[in-house]
């Protein structure tokens, strides 16, 4: 069956899950650059290192949230364009997309490792951490263009269809991360230098990978010379759609400044090394949820823009069941086993104690983070980007940053760890009152296209 007569006509709930396996598979072996290097780091390196690495962190989100921006934001364009049967559109805004990466990618990498030092001290690097610091982050700067380029161009193959192959892409590289990490810091004794090698040479083949599929008989779009002049209404669509996840990232920057600032204030190193081993537990709990938008995105932008609104109704339904299991199970893991969790990444007994107490209280609303996840992304899969970035932003902006201010003033290091759960709370209620009435709107539709579901 072809491909988008597939996103048209086959079982929503038999689509959905053969988009999700490979995502997730992907989603977590991605991942797996972040916590692999941590471990590594850890229990090569040392809790100082591994702190120095948190440091790092903010700026690596930042700039791979221009990744974001222009992926997501093509991917989700060239769903529509499909679900309106315009290939030609479609691969436009995929040449579009590729040139934009290019752009921004080099641009942001500049001009952060222009300022990095200053950055990295303002960003709460001690004397102690600022070394391990500058030495990781250096390296990852230069590789800033290919993370981009891969990660990005991955939203369109998964876009098109080819959830398979946008899984392959993130097993390629995240294997490749875990065999050449032991080899760069151990072997060659580079300690987090060759950490950060093993990570771009990973993300370098990554990129070829993409470019690669896009240049093949198995890609539905094809990366075209004549598509690759910006047209400046695509461009505003592309920024348009994708402001929202970028936004999100930057805020993620935003959000790890503070808290490493606090975390100093009320507690110092080794509570900045328990936040970036929290910080990795949360990235794999939350890509995997974030496999299931991944999953059901490609899904709703073309029945949706094909007017198949029961279709669209019946995939959210699945998605918000899926990601609210997926949150459960995993916070009851992390209430009974996190001394155990926490240990794999480093075992010094102050880091661990600490540790162990954030990320209990941390992550303790995964069940309602799912909801509110599959929520948001709704509203950008279906191209209403201003509401997207608005319930994207309240829970790591609006509402958490003036908690994080406020709570450890009267709650010391708990208050830090509070902050989180709380804003998860507020910005739940808020997203399941827009959410529900969006969706309300597709009865209409609904009325009008059962009769065209095939099971």
């Amino acid at each position: 069956m072809d491909k988008t007569v597939r996103l048209r006509e086959e079982n929503v709930a038999r689509l959905l899950l053969r988009f999700f396996i490979p995502a997730i598979i992907g989603n977590v072996v991605n991942a797996l650059y972040n916590i692999v290097d941590r471990v590594y780091i850890g229990r090569g390196v040392g809790d100082l290192a591994l702190a120095g690495l948190s440091i790092a962190f903010p700026i690596m989100i930042i700039t791979s949230g221009f990744g974001m921006l222009m992926g997501i934001g093509g991917g989700v364009l060239e769903s529509l364009n499909l679900g309106k049967k315009d290939q030609n559109k479609a691969e436009k805004v995929l040449g579009n997309t590729f040139v934009l990466l290019i752009i921004a990618s080099i641009a942001v990498s500049i001009l952060c490792f222009i300022i990095k030092t200053p950055l990295l001290k303002a960003f709460g690097a001690s004397k102690n951490t600022l070394k391990f610091a500058e030495e990781y982050l250096s390296i990852i700067l230069f590789g800033t263009i290919v993370q981009n380029l891969g990660f990005g161009l991955n939203n369109s193959i998964r876009s098109e269809g080819n959830a398979n192959i946008a899984m392959s892409t993130m097993i390629i590289g995240a294997v490749l991360n875990i065999i050449l990490d032991p080899i760069f810091i151990f072997v060659f004794g580079m300690g987090i230098k060759g950490a950060a090698i093993a990570t771009v040479i990973s993300q370098t083949v990554n990129t070829i990978w993409v470019i690669v599929h896009f240049r093949s008989n198995r890609s539905i779009l094809k990366l075209k010379k004549e598509n690759l002049k910006l047209n400046i209404q695509i461009v505003k669509g592309i920024i348009a759609i994708g402001m929202a996840p970028f936004a999100v990232q930057v805020a993620g920057g935003a959000v790890n400044v503070l808290l490493n600032k606090q975390l100093i204030i009320y507690s110092g190193d080794s509570a900045i090394g328990a936040m970036g081993v929290i910080n990795s537990i949360s990235m794999l709990i939350i890509m995997s949820i974030i496999s299931i938008t991944q999953a059901a995105q490609p899904i709703i932008g073309y029945n949706y823009g094909a007017k198949l609104y029961f279709r669209v109704k019946k995939t959210l339904k699945l998605a918000v069941t899926g990601a609210v299991a997926l949150g459960v199970v995993s916070n009851i893991i992390i209430q009974l086993f996190p001394e155990h969790i926490i240990g794999v990444f480093n075992s010094e007994p102050k880091l661990m104690q600490i540790g162990s107490v954030g990320l209990r209280i941390f992550l303790c609303m995964l069940p309602i983070i799912g909801y509110q996840i599959i929520g948001s992304n709704y509203f950008q899969a279906i191209g209403k980007a201003k509401i997207s970035i608005i319930l994207s932003m309240l829970r790591q902006v609006v509402i958490l940053i003036p908690l994080l201010i406020i709570l450890p003033k009267y709650l010391g290091l708990i208050g830090v760890w509070v902050a989180s759960p709380v804003s998860d709370v507020i910005s739940f209620f808020i997203t399941m009152i827009l959410f529900r009435k969006e969706v309300k709107k597709l009865d209409i539709g609904n009325l009008d296209n059962t009769e065209l579901e095939v099971c």
